[in-house]
């Protein structure tokens, strides 16, 4: 069970993960041809086999309150983008229940809704409606957003004219101006030139401070330090420590070595 709920209480616990387990389906890395698949019915055979699945989280609970900025660590495969991504309500778990009090600003899978045959103040608009915003609300966002991005004299050309710099600012533009007091960072992103990026980190240092929380995603272990208030350790799709920043990243680090 997934809620987004407001509260006029202002509740402590804005996140609550409690026994969540999610599975994956594991595609076949080969599908059979038509003529297999035909022959295989003929001949009685199945012409594939039952789908299996990974667990990618194993009875995970998580609380997070308010003011609390939490870095999820963890080797590739541990499951740190599945629970970002279950507590944002894209992946529902296969059992268990999570709780957000609050709005979500969700910052990864940033191109997610681009249309390369569009151009980019068409683009504005999908990745809003997608973000669950109404087209009111984007159009009193959109020259803010084309202004940040630097894009005013490409905007009204197709994304596939742009260069790979130019699609990223306006990713980073549309998704940083759409707004949230929960704030789930997936990794830190390069966002176009040099005085972009220094733009694009003052407004993430202004989306952090100004967030009721954070859960931030990361290899970097200094960002990490420098951004959270508290570390999870996640393996295997669960919790191995959850405490102090210093005190887990020093474990983390001697297990990695």
């Amino acid at each position: 069970m997934i809620g987004q709920t407001q509260s006029a209480r202002l509740p402590t616990a804005l996140i609550e993960v409690e026994d969540v387990v999610l599975h994956y389906p594991l595609v076949p890395l080969f599908r059979s041809s038509i003529k297999e698949a035909t022959l295989g019915m003929l001949l009685g055979r199945r012409s594939s086999p039952a789908p299996k699945f990974i667990e990618a989280l194993r009875s995970l609970s998580l609380r997070v309150d308010r003011g609390e900025r939490v870095g999820l660590i963890g080797r590739n495969g541990a499951g740190k983008s599945s629970l970002l991504r279950t507590i944002a309500g894209i992946y529902p778990p296969t059992s268990g229940s999570v709780r957000v009090h609050g709005q979500i600003r969700s910052l990864f899978e940033l191109f997610l809704g681009f249309e390369p045959e569009d151009n980019g103040r068409q683009n504005i608009r999908y990745r809003g409606y997608l973000l669950g915003y109404s087209k009111q609300e984007i159009a009193k966002l959109e020259d803010e957003i084309i202004d940040f991005a630097g894009l005013r004299e490409s905007i009204d050309l197709p994304l596939k004219t742009y260069s790979a710099g130019m699609n990223v600012r306006l990713a980073f533009s549309i998704s940083t101006a759409i707004g949230g007091d929960i704030v789930l960072i997936d990794e830190v992103f390069a966002a176009g030139d040099a005085e972009f990026q220094a733009r694009a980190q003052r407004r993430m240092r202004e989306i952090i401070q100004g967030s009721a929380c954070m859960i931030f995603v990361s290899h970097d272990l200094q960002a990490i330090r420098e951004n959270c208030t508290r570390v999870v350790w996640l393996d295997n799709g669960a919790i191995v420590a959850d405490g102090e920043p210093e005190q887990i990243l020093q474990s983390y680090t001697e297990n990695l070595s």
